[in-house]
């Protein structure tokens, strides 16, 4: 099998039933999990697969096609229907072979969906890939790539409501079948620089200021997040400045599922000022230990 094997991943035979496959994840994602080994790379990375390969496996549908493809299932699925519409349109019948995997990049999808020559339209707004498929660029802000947006399309006199799932990120492709002027359209999703948090993969990346009495003391600080609420997080004694904690599964949603990243909350220590005769004694004697 081309890419991951999920099945290894998880240490599971392909035969596996929903009880065992979900025993076997819950023990692994408790082992790996980043709250259990912080500052461990390797572990994240490896909770990271373990949560990849469950959320297939665990999806009847999901399963079976990533069974039959591989590890790019979702873009196997789209080959192999234009394979399927280009040989219809011709009177032929085609299906791929059962259990045949899929080895294509995505650059090598497109490449053999679609023609490379593109003509651009009004003022560079649609793409038309000659004879096939066009290309519509949509630009979201971070709240509307975190909830998932709608917006009203024009191609060609063509006019439709389309919705955009929560989780797109830079560089992302919507199909629409038919909606194109002489075939599919494909949305292509840019995200807007955000003022307060950044955006890594499915992880957000926050700053959190804090007084130098709560760093020192410990306490607990109110954290903002991409849906418009707040956290309430606490920060152990001796907090250092620049260190960065974790909230898990509040970050952004992965596209098509139900789970989501994580925070990342740097700590920004702020110091004091206007201090009294007998606050800047009190730093005198710390100074002097």
């Amino acid at each position: 099998m081309a890419g991951k094997d999920y099945y290894q991943i998880l240490g599971v035979e392909r035969n596996v039933d929903d009880k065992d496959l979900k025993a076997v994840y819950r023990r692994l994602a408790r082992q790996y999990h980043p709250d259990v080994n912080p500052g461990n790379k390797a572990a994240e990375e490896r909770f990271k697969e373990i949560n990849q390969a469950y959320e297939v496996l665990a999806d009847v549908e999901k399963r079976k096609k990533y069974d039959r493809y591989g590890e790019q299932w979702q873009e196997a699925e789209q080959y192999y229907e234009a394979e399927r519409e280009q040989e219809a349109s011709r009177g032929f019948s085609w299906q791929p072979g059962a259990g045949q995997t899929f080895h294509r990049q995505p650059d090598d999808i497109e490449n053999n969906l679609h023609n490379n020559r593109r003509e651009d339209e009004t003022a560079g707004q649609t793409r038309v890939r000659q004879g096939q498929d066009a290309e519509y660029p949509v630009e979201l802000t971070l709240e509307e790539a975190f909830n998932g947006a709608v917006r009203n399309i024009s191609v060609q006199s063509k006019q439709f409501q389309v919705k955009i799932p929560a989780g797109v990120n830079n560089g992302s492709r919507i199909r629409l079948a038919g909606k194109g002027p002489a075939g599919d359209l494909y949305l292509i999703i840019s995200i807007q620089r955000h003022s307060l948090f950044r955006r890594k993969d499915d992880d957000i990346f926050v700053d959190a200021v804090v007084p130098l009495t709560t760093a020192i003391l410990g306490g607990t600080i109110q954290v903002p997040t991409i849906n418009g609420t707040q956290i309430a997080m606490k920060i152990p004694p001796e907090t250092q400045n620049e260190q960065v904690f974790r909230l898990v599964g509040h970050g952004m949603p992965h596209l098509g599922y139900a789970s989501r990243g994580d925070m990342m909350v740097t700590i920004k220590v702020t110091l004091p000022t206007g201090l009294t005769a007998e606050e800047r004694t009190f730093f005198t004697k710390l100074k002097q230990r």
